[in-house]
């Protein structure tokens, strides 16, 4: 029997989820995930089946405009507003979905497709929530689009969360089930914090950047980030080889998901001059690899963060879930420019931990303030921590402690 794994999103987002379900392969189990078309070869180049989703972010025709301020809200009214836009698109993808389920043995989904729950309670089987980031319910800690930024009520700042993600797919999930069995799901509301031994949920984090909170219900497993495997041993160009090996180590300089063209050219002049003053060499990612940079700078397209990012100095990024996890496990510094939503939060928490320095947001990054930021790093006492926290993570395995969890539901 089959256990289907239901993500959308990014590269980055789905990256994850590949590697819960490389884990539980290595349980016995088979597996699938169903994500966007655009990425099977990705899926399924890392050893694991892939369904086909007709539409994703990719190719469902989304207004560039929209997904713009999708990925640059900076704060919680812009994001809800602009997730209640997004949400005709979940639409496009909910039948297939559902389709999806069908003569699985269980359901694993993301926080943005919870037609997965749904599905998986009207075929009688086991669901398992599998969040990229903490975003149960707690007394401790805020919410990821709160921490570090804003003086609210914890419990409001999870219903912020938590009315985005569940609105993103709602009305979907809705739309579907009147016209496939002519009336809304019981007891049909958010299913987050459903949560006990049938429908567990599990969490990439780990224990040692955000320790899981005590008051969460004891069918919440959180037990370190989920990292995937490469499949094959990654042969470098050479011209970056002969980079690396030609100085000091540089720094990284890459915004992932969240770069746009339009912003190329300032980018990279903001990068070139922030590296000039400090006196450092770079390495400048996903800015493309036609732009003319100095000698002690190199343009690289994707690489595996897990191979590059223990090779650099520090690391500069926008705060991705996935990037900050990978920055933080490599045991180098991190210097974060966060844009929009939780990216704030690892922003905040890499400061807080003592591994980065103070967060500077996209809108506030000038090239003085991103060459302070280079040379603050520079302190032993930031590259002690960072060092130690890369060495507490790597002693977690997440992905297969959860992927157990999963496995004892089949």
């Amino acid at each position: 029997m089959m256990i289907t794994i239901l993500c959308s999103g990014s590269r980055g987002d789905i990256q994850p989820y590949i590697a819960l379900a490389q884990a539980l392969k290595k349980l016995g189990k088979e597996v699938r995930i169903a994500s966007g078309g655009s990425f099977e070869s990705f899926v399924t180049g890392h050893g694991v089946g892939f369904y086909p989703l007709s539409a994703d972010y990719q190719s469902a025709d989304i207004d560039p405009k929209l997904l713009k301020d999708a990925q640059t809200s900076d704060n919680p009214i812009k994001m809800l507003l602009t997730f209640n836009k997004m949400k005709k698109y979940a639409g496009i993808m909910t039948k297939e979905m559902f389709d999806a389920c069908n003569d699985c043995e269980l359901v694993v989904y993301h926080p943005g497709c919870t037609i997965g729950y749904f599905a998986a309670r009207e075929m009688g089987i086991p669901s398992v929530m599998a969040a990229p980031f903490p975003m149960n319910r707690t007394k401790e800690v805020p919410s990821i689009i709160a921490y570090g930024r804003y003086r609210l009520p914890n419990d409001f700042t999870y219903t912020l969360l938590q009315s985005m993600l569940w609105m993103a797919s709602k009305t979907g999930v809705a739309a579907f089930w009147k016209e496939h069995f002519g009336k809304m799901p019981k007891n049909f509301n958010c299913p987050f914090e459903h949560v006990d031994k049938k429908h567990p949920a599990v969490i990439s984090c780990s224990n040692y950047v955000f320790p899981k909170p005590s008051d969460w219900n004891a069918n919440i497993h959180q037990n370190g980030y989920w990292f995937m495997e490469e499949t094959q041993q990654f042969n470098p160009p050479q011209e970056l080889e002969t980079f690396l090996k030609s100085g000091e180590k540089p720094i990284y300089i890459g915004f992932g998901s969240v770069f746009r063209d339009s912003e190329r050219d300032e980018m990279v002049a903001l990068s070139i001059e922030a590296l000039k003053i400090a006196g450092k060499r770079g390495i400048i990612s996903g800015m493309g690899m036609d732009i003319r940079l100095p000698p002690d700078m190199l343009a690289v397209g994707p690489l595996p963060h897990t191979w590059l990012f223990d090779k650099m100095d520090s690391v500069c990024h926008h705060g991705g879930a996935g990037t900050s996890a990978a920055g933080f496990r490599a045991g180098v510094p991190s210097v974060i420019i966060p844009f929009s939503n939780d990216q704030f939060a690892w922003a905040h928490r890499s400061y807080d931990l003592g591994v980065g320095t103070r967060p500077i947001s996209r809108k506030q990054l000038t090239a003085k303030r991103l060459a302070e930021a280079f040379k603050e790093v520079e302190s032993n006492s930031i590259r002690q921590k960072a060092l130690m926290l890369g060495k507490q993570i790597r002693t977690e395995n997440g992905a297969l402690s959860c992927a157990k969890v999963i496995a004892e539901l089949c």
